[in-house]
């Protein structure tokens, strides 16, 4: 198993992490469902679903081995009439915490997720109704160690990491829906509507997201990195072909500030699916060829991190130094700073992660090898120069 860093938190997760369909579908299969994470090395699990029964046969399975699992619960998430619902009243919310951990057996939670914000008006309903403040009480109190978010919508989720308070971000991450812009209608990400026509390149709005995140230190955990199932199916994909799930979740953990994906498995040979991953081989993790034959869709120019440009002569990291390079120019422009002004400065973080690298953009020999294996087109040799300058060196 792989590891990573979980934003500014502290905690180290696996890159696969058990989604919450495991329990829900079948509340018998939570022991199970854990014995083969415990096994495979996975150390971190997501929990949406307010069903007491789930929550309970979670909490059995979890018996004698709860510092072993870093765990994601859902506030504002409620049983209400024998069902889920979210919940913005702040004493519905209350007991849907206590309830969860006294069925869980624990007296405190890893990362206590505010749960499905997709609208501002929804954002500000919950600073309004005192959840935020609620969320921050636990934090002090020890029951939640690190606050977080859940959301579709890259508009809301961009204004509530930007005020602060927001240190793990659960976001929808596949191509497909990083090709479309921000909706307060989670189901337009899923309309076969929506994709008509083709698409060209990641919405602008997607990945100042994940630059954000990267440049804040909010770590990311991955929902619907298969979404829902439809691009691991040709006649399905809105790009006319599919990927595998290596190829999928490769995708996602490529993405800035990325950690963890969770791996919505509804039985076994799904979950194992995943967590063969770590074992896969670079081609097998690689979506550059998928992406760049998509007949629906173009990625012409933009960045991918992909790495196809691999191996460098000069042995430059070229996605690295790339990545690096974006996320500052992101920073400055978040705060109306652009490149060539006296105001535009380097972050200590980017600048740092930059300096450790091995080999620099100004190493680059312009032979041009590189931009003849990217399959997207990219002027590869005016980023290194680009980055050169930004950096110095």
């Amino acid at each position: 198993m792989e590891y990573r860093q979980l934003g500014n938190t502290g905690l180290e997760v696996s890159v696969i992490a058990l989604g919450c369909e495991a329990f829900v579908e079948d509340n018998s299969n939570a022991k199970k469902f854990l014995d083969m994470a415990e096994e495979a090395g996975v150390n971190y699990f997501d929990l949406f679903s307010p069903d007491p029964a789930a929550r309970s046969a979670l909490g059995e399975a979890l018996r004698g081995r709860r510092e072993k699992f870093i765990i994601q619960s859902h506030i504002s998430s409620v049983w209400k009439n024998g069902q889920y619902e979210r919940s913005r009243n702040l004493d519905e919310v209350k007991a849907a915490f206590e309830d969860s951990l006294e069925r869980l057996g624990t007296d405190y939670i890893d990362v206590g997720m505010i749960h499905y914000c997709d609208a501002e008006s929804d954002w500000q309903t919950i600073k309004d109704n005192g959840i935020v403040d609620y969320v921050k009480q636990l934090k002090a109190e020890g029951k939640i160690r690190h606050i977080g978010l859940s959301s579709h919508n890259p508009k809301v989720a961009i204004k509530a990491v930007s005020e602060g308070d927001i240190e793990v971000l659960m976001f929808s991450v596949n191509y497909v829906y990083d090709m479309l812009p921000g909706t307060e209608n989670v189901d337009d990400l899923w309309a076969d509507s929506v994709y008509e026509g083709g698409f060209r390149n990641m919405d602008p709005e997607r990945q100042r997201l994940y630059e954000l995140c990267e440049d804040m230190g909010v770590g990311i955990t991955v929902m619907k990195a298969f979404a829902g199932g439809d691009i691991l199916d040709e006649k399905m994909s809105p790009a006319g072909a599919s990927l595998t799930p290596a190829q999928c979740i490769s995708y996602a953990l490529s993405r800035p500030a990325v950690a963890t994906v969770c791996s919505g498995a509804r039985n076994e040979d799904q979950l194992a699916e995943s967590i063969a991953y770590c074992e896969k081989s670079d081609e097998e993790k690689s979506y550059a060829e998928a992406f760049a034959a998509f007949p629906r869709v173009s990625w012409s120019g933009h960045c991918m991190y992909c790495t196809h440009c691999h191996p460098c002569p000069a042995e430059i990291d070229i996605a690295d130094v790339t990545k690096f390079m974006n996320l500052v120019i992101a920073h400055n422009e978040s705060n109306g700073i652009h490149e060539g002004t006296e105001a535009f400065r380097v972050p200590d973080t980017e600048r740092e992660h930059y300096r450790v690298l091995a080999h620099h953009a100004g190493e680059c020999l312009q032979c041009g090898l590189c931009e003849t294996r990217c399959p997207f087109d990219v002027d590869i040799r005016n980023n290194m120069r680009k980055a050169q300058s930004i950096f110095g060196y």
